[in-house]
């Protein structure tokens, strides 16, 4: 997935490729970086001033995960004068999320990348 304007929306660009929603939606929250803006905007809005002072990220990083999750209807922004101010649109995000840190506490943390192929010739994945 990309996060390029240029390219066009995260998640509706996967689900074009023929991704299924879901795996176009937990792809979208895969970017550690865009995770920490969710987790900040769950706080309150943000103006991407804000997120770059508090996050250490490039203001462009910052504004490219910003259209990222916009695209993925997850965020929008109300504009104020010349501000932007930026939030979450989905409550639920947060659940979700809150599900997620229980099933990794309940697991240990033991859910690991294995982007090498198992010797039997399977796929790695979650152990």
């Amino acid at each position: 997935m990309t996060i390029d304007s240029e390219a066009g929306p995260c998640v509706s660009a996967d689900i074009a490729a023929g991704v299924p929603p879901a795996a176009a939606l937990f792809h979208s929250l895969a970017d550690e970086n865009r995770l920490r803006i969710v987790q900040r905007l769950a706080r309150g809005e943000a103006r991407v001033v804000d997120l770059v002072a508090e996050l250490g990220l490039a203001q462009s990083t910052v504004s490219k995960h910003l259209a990222c999750l916009r695209d993925c209807g997850l965020v929008d922004y109300r504009a104020e004068g010349r501000q932007s101010f930026y939030s979450l649109t989905r409550p639920e995000l947060m659940d979700l999320l809150a599900s997620a840190e229980q099933l990794l506490a309940a697991t240990g943390h033991a859910v690991t990348l294995c982007p090498a192929p198992h010797p039997d010739g399977g796929r790695g994945g979650v152990r």
